[in-house]
């Protein structure tokens, strides 16, 4: 293994994220990076570990 890149644009966070499960609304606390524009998760949110990608982002308001 080896480090590519150190991508300094982006910072990690833990955001209050909600999401629809069942039909019911739940939130619970989420690993996440931000860039300011866009929050991208870094776990599902029954808490499993996801790899960074640009497909999962959620533009900030």
């Amino acid at each position: 293994m080896r480090v590519k890149e150190i991508l300094t644009n982006y910072k990690l966070c833990v955001v209050d994220l909600e999401v629809q499960l069942n039909g019911e609304t739940r939130n619970a606390p989420t690993l996440c990076v931000s860039d300011g524009k866009e929050v991208i998760p870094l776990n599902t949110a029954d808490g499993r570990p996801i790899l960074m990608n640009k497909a999962n982002a959620i533009p900030l308001d």
